[in-house]
């Protein structure tokens, strides 16, 4: 089965700190882009050399909760009749709370849209200021509450730690204040100062102070220590879920609510993107899209060859074959990110017919002797990952791989 990811560009305001493919001011196009998008899933389906299940569908951004409810039921609908959309499918959706009511939140639900994904960052006022955030706690607070009544049991909250001038005790405050709302699922990121964004710049020009790296540091370990207590699975570097249950008595396999489609990514699994600047893996291929929703919207409106090689579709600004190592190299990459799964030595032998531990020898071996990796469990099912030491420097152990 694939998964679907669908861009929605469009914000409200663009926030100093990101660096998405994302556009304020152009909402006046969202209802040919809708149009462009289902066009766009339509070829994709129609040039697949075979029928394709899909078991989930990611609205990502941007802010897909600009979006009319009636246009995300298109959406679905367009979904439902191209590709075999199973029945349990996950289906989520991205918003700031400041878009939400409780009846746009019950055309969610009629749409399909099951999983719920709120861009909280913070519930401290200055910080969300900082971010240049335009909703507050409060808002956050009775988001989850419509979010409940509207049938939504399947929360996700973002939050971002290591601001500039940030206080471990406001992150501290902020963990306390969100797990009262009890979401089903946390997404915890450190932020970056990423070239080109308005907070690169002033940090380059020292109007904005960088980020102390050993204080968030020390925010991730709180956070992972609090989350354990509360209930939580890390089964991500990023990301904490529940189990249905309540419990986990696997040490391996992820907790029931993990978000699904981004364990698709993580697996290096195929997926289809959709949308200005989406990226897709897709039959040996990696494929982008045009960024400009404009330029999406004209490319999707001229006449294309009534087939297209899968998966190029009018849209697709790239198309970058990837071969045996590159698969194995971005599989390590990924697949390392999942705190307790990690890389298994049997599948890994199962899809690339050659020995995980003989291939990365000389990559294995000093990460474990410096402590950022281990393997873990039996034959047959052994299993390398990383430590708690290496999750803080994922990226040091990353790098080994590609």
């Amino acid at each position: 089965m694939i998964s679907l990811y669908l861009h929605i560009p469009f914000c409200g305001h663009r926030c100093g700190y990101c660096d998405f493919n994302t556009y304020a001011g152009l909402e006046s196009l969202i209802p040919a882009y809708v149009e462009a998008l289902c066009v766009e899933i339509e070829g994709l389906a129609k040039n697949a050399p075979e029928p394709l299940s899909v078991h989930t569908v990611f609205f990502g951004g941007g802010t897909p909760s600009l979006l009319p409810a009636g246009a995300l039921t298109r959406i679905m609908e367009t979904i439902g009749r191209s590709f075999a959309l199973q029945p349990e499918a996950e289906i989520s959706l991205e918003a700031n709370p400041g878009t939400l009511s409780f009846d746009y939140l019950l055309g969610l639900r009629e749409a399909g849209v099951n999983r719920l994904s709120l861009g909280v960052q913070s519930a401290h006022p200055a910080e969300l200021r900082l971010l240049e955030r335009t909703h507050d706690y409060p808002e956050v607070i009775r988001s989850v509450l419509w979010a409940r009544r509207a049938g939504f049991d399947n929360l996700n909250l973002d939050l971002i730690y290591g601001l500039p001038e940030q206080a471990l005790a406001t992150w501290q405050n902020t963990l306390e204040l969100v797990l009262g709302l009890h979401p089903e699922h946390l997404s915890l990121y450190a932020l970056s100062l990423e070239h080109g964004t308005p907070f690169g710049h002033w940090a380059a020009r020292g109007l904005l102070s960088s980020p102390d790296p050993d204080l968030a540091a020390d925010m991730y370990d709180y956070a992972t220590e609090r989350l354990e207590k509360a209930g939580y699975i890390q089964y991500e570097i990023s990301n904490w879920a529940r189990s249905v249950h309540g419990d986990q008595r696997s040490a391996i396999e992820p907790p029931t609510l993990a978000c699904r489609h981004n364990l698709q990514y993580w697996r290096n699994l195929p997926y289809l993107g959709c949308g200005a600047g989406a990226h897709g893996y897709a039959n040996g291929f990696r494929s982008a899209d045009v960024l400009s929703p404009s330029a999406y919207i004209k490319a999707l409106r001229r006449d294309a060859p009534e087939r297209l090689p899968f998966p190029r579709t009018p849209a697709t600004q790239s198309l970058t074959p990837i071969d045996l190592s590159a698969e194995i190299a971005e599989t390590m990459m990924m697949g390392l990110r999942l705190t307790r799964e990690g890389v298994s030595e049997a599948q890994f032998y199962q899809r690339f017919n050659v020995s995980l531990s003989e291939t990365f020898e000389r990559q294995i071996e000093p990460l474990s002797t410096l402590g950022l990796l281990e393997w873990f469990g039996h034959a047959p099912d052994r299993r390398l990952r990383l430590t708690s030491a290496g999750r803080l420097l994922g990226n040091r152990v990353f790098r080994e791989f590609v």
